[in-house]
């Protein structure tokens, strides 16, 4: 790498339609899973990036909650990272966004979206000689996300956005590599003036596919692990792998008629009593659980469960549940501030 700084873009201006009632209240990479918020874990993704100390963040939020409440979340938990902010107020596409950011967009960049969590290793991009790469993993049904077709000689031709076969299956996660952020910049330019849209929209696909017309060399990276937080029942499966990763804890509750079935995380400042917590359950700071069974759910700060039993749950912060006792279970998904009592 260059001595010019490595820039991680973080595109997160969405509206989060997907992971309503959450979404109301704060923005999506502030929802909580696996006893850590979203935005958390992305920042850990980038711990093997080589030269961390030589590394600026650009965090492009939106103008409903994310504008305020992404960077004090940011200067509260990550005092040292050099991060600026730009602010998208008109939600014309992940182009648009990355356009919006130009002033900080020089040499060598990674753009990863918010609700992409992966493993893999970046240390490999500091002797990475293509123009571009992108991380990709096979699914079983494409069509609702963007696909890389290779040719060959194994560089990408093109990117198609929202397939309409199942053919070609090798799917981008959301998260690319550039040598050149002003190349890609350029292509961003031309796309515009093309007006090459979906759906209203400028992708970033169709970006890279014309740096490619212009003959930058674009490779793939095979991803064996891709976690999505995008919607509710995918955030709770994501919450199952990650928790599992997590590994055992150590059961303060003896004693309290408290039975944790692993894996489970439940944060050191909550207080439970004649209960079932677990497995795959996730309890955030300061939540009081009484006469409960909590399992496959996330609570996250703060909430009240009493004479409950849930599964496959999602709780907001500061959520008061009171059930009947009588061990029925539901399947509840309640925002910010929420109450319920049976």
């Amino acid at each position: 790498m260059t001595n010019e700084s490595l820039k991680i873009v973080l595109p997160m201006a969405g509206w989060g339609t997907r992971m309503r009632p959450h979404t109301w209240s704060k923005p999506k990479p502030l929802i909580s899973v696996a006893g850590k918020t979203s935005l958390e874990h992305l920042l850990d993704m980038f711990k093997s990036l080589p030269g961390p100390e030589n590394t600026e963040y650009i965090f492009i939020v939106g103008p409903y909650l994310g504008e305020a409440q992404i960077p004090a979340f940011i200067k509260e938990h990550y005092p040292n990272l050099k991060a600026h902010y730009v602010v998208q107020h008109e939600m014309k596409g992940q182009s648009h966004a990355l356009a919006l950011a130009r002033e900080y967009l020089r040499g060598q960049m990674v753009i990863c979206f918010s609700d992409t969590l992966m493993e893999t290793d970046f240390s490999f991009l500091s002797d990475e000689p293509s123009d571009g790469v992108a991380w990709v993993m096979p699914v079983e049904d494409p069509r609702r996300f963007g696909v890389a077709e290779e040719g060959a000689d194994g560089w990408v031709k093109r990117f198609i956005e929202k397939p309409q076969s199942k053919d070609n299956n090798l799917v981008v996660v959301g998260c690319y590599y550039f040598k050149n952020a002003e190349k890609l910049l350029a292509a961003i330019d031309d796309q515009m003036n093309r007006g090459v849209m979906l759906k209203n929209e400028y992708f970033l696909t169709d970006a890279i596919s014309i740096m490619i017309e212009s003959g930058a060399k674009i490779r793939t990276n095979n991803l064996s692990t891709w976690l999505d937080t995008g919607t509710i029942e995918a955030t709770l499966d994501t919450n199952k792998i990650l928790l599992k990763k997590i590994g055992k804890q150590v059961n303060r509750y003896t004693g309290m008629q408290v039975n944790i079935i692993e894996p489970s995380f439940i944060h050191p400042t909550a207080e439970i009593t004649n209960s079932i917590i677990g497995p795959f359950a996730s309890i955030g700071a300061n939540c009081k659980i009484e006469n409960s069974q909590i399992a496959e759910s996330i609570l996250e700060a703060d909430c009240e469960i009493k004479d409950a039993a849930l599964t496959r749950s999602f709780i907001g912060r500061q959520c008061t549940v009171k059930g009947k006792g009588d061990g029925q279970v539901m399947q509840l998904n309640l925002g910010d501030t929420s109450s319920l009592l049976l």
